[in-house]
């Protein structure tokens, strides 16, 4: 005779049933560290992807940037005056006033001619890259605008292709300009300001004379080298 006092037989789980508790799965996706792993997943695939387009692209930009530095050494170095690749000779110094400068020395028949540096002087909206070449004498052989971030309508006359300002330091020199001309009119020099952006030419200015100011202490340092026994 069976015990009507046992527990009843455990009833198969119905579908229903089954469907209603929450399957390992959605049990797992709570747990931190399934979240952890996957955003660590999104993130690894992230810096697949930027790493595979930076390698993509690396070469085109680094030819690109050097296309658009040649154009500009053609425009501040008279051809005449190298027979050298300027920039594939390119020389580190380390100034004390200026940091590190990469310059790109100009020779003829292996005679150094003319260097060609860039300087970076603040103006309003930030850094103001300008490239300049000064030959052995100390003048200036030209200066170009490579970037910068001024108001556009109102500073961007430092532009070779918006106005012929920037040609103004062409052939001056320490020489030959006295250091109180080296700026705008405003401040009682010689340079030219523009209608409501002085801070940007009064910034070109100084970083021309500090790039002069940089080149006397070259020369300087190797006519003393030259000097010793």
């Amino acid at each position: 005779m069976n015990d009507l006092t046992s527990a009843p037989a455990e009833l198969p789980e119905t579908p229903a049933a089954a469907a209603a508790q929450p399957s390992r799965l959605a049990r797992w996706r709570t747990r931190i560290e399934y979240q952890a792993a996957s955003l660590g997943l999104v993130c690894a695939l992230v810096a697949l992807s930027l790493l595979l387009g930076h390698q993509a692209t690396h070469e085109q930009i680094a030819h690109a940037e050097l296309q658009d530095r040649m154009a500009v050494l053609r425009q501040v170095l008279p051809d005449a005056l190298y027979d050298n690749s300027p920039l594939a000779e390119a020389e580190t110094i380390d100034d004390a006033e200026l940091g590190r400068l990469q310059i790109y020395p100009a020779r003829r028949n292996g005679q150094l001619s003319a260097i060609a540096f860039q300087v970076s002087p603040v103006g309003y909206g930030g850094p103001i890259n300008l490239f300049i070449a000064i030959d052995t004498q100390g003048r200036i052989l030209g200066v170009r605008v490579l970037s910068h971030k001024e108001t556009p309508g109102l500073a961007d006359k430092i532009e070779i292709s918006r106005s012929d300002w920037i040609k103004d330091f062409d052939g001056l020199s320490l020489a030959n300009t006295a250091r109180a001309q080296w700026a705008v009119k405003k401040d009682g020099g010689q340079f030219d300001q523009f209608a409501g952006a002085t801070i940007t030419p009064r910034a070109i200015v100084k970083g021309v004379l500090q790039a002069l100011d940089f080149h006397a202490r070259q020369a300087g340092g190797a006519s003393s080298q030259e000097q010793q026994p």
